[in-house]
């Protein structure tokens, strides 16, 4: 059966618009999961008992670095077509693969609680008690696995978006009128020359459109 060109418009206008919101949510929930508490527990040493912390980027940087690069990534998308469009999408993809693994990874870490604790109590010899992990490595997970949509979604449907370079490229565009054919950016006289003013408004009183 053969799909309508206006359905394959609309569903790359609606996977367009999931990509972009999945890329820059999971990018904003890796980083956010970053500066959070990921593990808890006692340092005891010395005689002495203290509780200590681990945020995410203390137990790993990899997922926030990832989110970053994902984030350029979804940028890079629309500067380029073709082969490279493919390849930013699949930077775009692996990116939150990688935050995914890194952040479960972190899930069960204790080595930062353990640097915690040595650098709390300023002894090499301390033991991490009654440690405990929060929910935030899942949630940078969650992250993670929305910058993998939009990558997929990006390799699927990336070659019908548009680039952001393309209104620009005028050089090759002819524009018609009632004076005849002339070159866009050229004037009436065939001067090439940037769009004035008054170029606008003639182009308007002829019925053109200057756009």
């Amino acid at each position: 059966m053969t799909r309508n060109p206006s359905d394959s418009a609309r569903a790359s206008r609606r996977a367009l618009g999931v990509a972009l919101l999945c890329g820059a949510a999971g990018a904003a929930v890796v980083l956010i999961s970053a500066g959070q508490t990921w593990g808890e527990g006692d340092a005891q040493g010395g005689g002495a008992e203290l509780p200590v912390t681990a945020s995410g980027s203390a137990v790993s940087g990899l997922p926030s670095a990832l989110a970053l690069v994902g984030l350029a990534a979804l940028v890079a998308v629309f500067a380029v077509r073709g082969t490279g469009r493919v390849v930013v999408a699949s930077v775009l993809a692996l990116s939150g693969a990688g935050a995914i693994g890194a952040a479960l990874l972190g899930s069960g870490d204790t080595e930062a609680l353990e640097r915690a604790a040595a650098e709390v109590m300023g002894i090499s010899d301390v033991a991490v008690t009654s440690v405990s992990h929060t929910g935030w490595p899942w949630f940078s997970a969650l992250g993670g696995l929305l910058l993998l949509c939009a990558g997929l979604l990006a390799l699927s449907y990336g070659r019908q978006w548009p680039a952001m370079s393309s209104r620009y490229e005028r050089g090759g565009r002819e524009v018609r009128g009632r004076r005849g054919t002339r070159r866009a950016g050229e004037d009436e006289d065939g001067d090439p020359g940037p769009d004035r003013p008054e170029d606008i408004w003639r182009a308007l009183d002829r019925g053109e459109d200057p756009t």
